[in-house]
């Protein structure tokens, strides 16, 4: 893992605790108990480690072969149930397998039983062997001395450390200033916590991932991180596809330089250029506009003499808003943005959307009214420039708002109303914010 640990400003070298890991490698290896006859009923998503309606004593003899043997038996108490039989500390455990299009015991859900038993055995292996060292992990953080508090000189063991709130959605981020959220996340290759420096273990959801500084840590080390982490700029790598919230952390700022240098360049030579923001610029130079504000920051050329062309500018802000990780108006808020434009009384429909508006993270809802009233300036400019709210509404709909679903005909069909939310935003920006 490429993490840089430093000190007083001096990168030193990182030095991982590798004692877990180790305990990963030593654990039991899956030996699938393969069933040598035929058995009816066997479920589509079982293989031959499915043996059917036997007893517990029979799967028992059966996995006596060696450590980590496993199988699949149909309850003989409750027909149509199913239980995982793993052999391990010389011991048979029994865990009821459920599958929803996964396999699963508890939490993690598997795509395969192969993965779901490695993983159990690595857990029960490493829970087994280091009870007390993993009690005992979160004594000597390293957290303080990575980069995530820097902006925040406070030492962190010497602040308030609530418990980060937690989520299991992919998707879900408030993002809120002070309120850090973790979510659950799956690793690939091996990863250490930023906490403890300890390895994190298993095949898959090891731990929580942050969703505004992106740190990494095991779940029981999320409880003593401090929730208003603020990133430090040397882990800030770019400017674009990164986190909104974190971007305006990082360089305390209310809105990101982005939005705001773009605006104004649009503002002082473009409003009233037709077609504004409808018309595509050249790919590749909004390409280099994107590249230098990833490699400069504000202090990125956008002036006329590098880009004479207004519509470079408009797209690389357009293209800012559809690499944000998390759209400017949120998966959590897309739901009331979208009933708001669902209503046909202007008086409640405006209250809907002034409630939408409150579900925004401070950054994400101060980043929409800049835009709003940068957008209500163009079009005073409708004259010269044919852009009304409507066809700013039919550009900006799916650049600002992407639907949580991931069935693509729900998805298709709310882009009518993503435009109307747009529209009607523009229309009464004064109102709203």
């Amino acid at each position: 893992m490429a993490l840089t640990l430093f000190d007083t400003d001096e990168y030193r070298p990182p030095v991982w605790k590798s004692y877990l890991y180790q305990l990963q490698q030593e654990a039991p290896h899956p030996r699938r108990i393969t069933c040598t006859n035929e058995v009816e009923n066997r479920p589509k998503y079982y293989g031959r480690e499915f043996h059917g309606m036997i007893s517990r004593e029979a799967a028992d003899q059966l996995l006596s072969v060696a450590e980590g043997s496993y199988l699949i038996r149909e309850s003989q108490r409750q027909p149509g149930t199913y239980t995982l039989a793993l052999r391990f500390g010389s011991q048979t455990r029994n865990f009821r397998l459920y599958y929803d299009g996964k396999h699963f015991v508890g939490e993690k859900r598997f795509e395969s039983i192969h993965d779901l038993v490695t993983d159990g055995l690595i857990t029960l292996y490493i829970e087994t062997k280091a009870a007390e060292y993993i009690a005992k992990m979160t004594i000597n953080p390293i957290y303080e001395h990575i980069g995530y508090t820097t902006l925040n000189r406070e030492p962190a063991y010497q602040k308030h450390m609530p418990v980060l709130k937690e989520t299991h959605d992919e998707k879900d981020s408030t993002g809120q200033d002070g309120v850090s959220e973790k979510r659950v996340h799956t690793f690939r290759g091996p990863h250490w916590c930023e906490y403890c420096a300890n390895f994190m273990w298993g095949l898959i959801a090891q731990g929580v991932k942050c969703a505004d500084c992106g740190l990494n840590v095991h779940k029981q080390c999320s409880k003593m991180v401090p929730n208003d982490c603020k990133p430090d700029l040397k882990h800030v790598k770019k400017v674009y596809s990164c986190d909104l919230t974190t971007l305006v952390k990082a360089h305390i700022t209310k809105r990101p330089m982005v939005v705001d240098m773009c605006i104004r360049e649009i503002e002082s030579r473009g409003l009233n250029s037709e077609g504004l923001y409808r018309v595509s610029g050249f790919s590749d130079l909004i390409e280099d506009v994107k590249m230098a504000f990833d490699r400069d920051g504000e202090k990125a050329d956008i002036s006329v003499n590098m880009y004479e062309d207004i519509n470079i500018i408009t797209g690389a802000l357009k293209l800012y808003f559809r690499d944000l990780p998390i759209p400017l108006i949120t998966y959590d808020a897309y739901p009331k943005f979208i009933e708001s434009a669902k209503i046909m009384d202007p008086d409640e429909q405006l209250e809907t959307l002034h409630e939408a508006l409150k579900l925004l993270p401070p950054a994400h809802c101060e980043t929409l009214r800049y835009l709003m009233a940068h957008l209500k300036r163009v079009t005073l400019h409708e004259k010269e420039n044919l852009m009304n709210a409507e066809n700013l509404g039919i550009v900006f709909g799916p650049t600002l708002m992407r639907s949580p679903e991931l069935d693509a005909m729900a998805a298709l069909n709310d882009i009518r109303y993503q435009r109307l939310v747009v529209e009607l935003l523009i229309k009464n920006e004064d109102i709203l914010f």
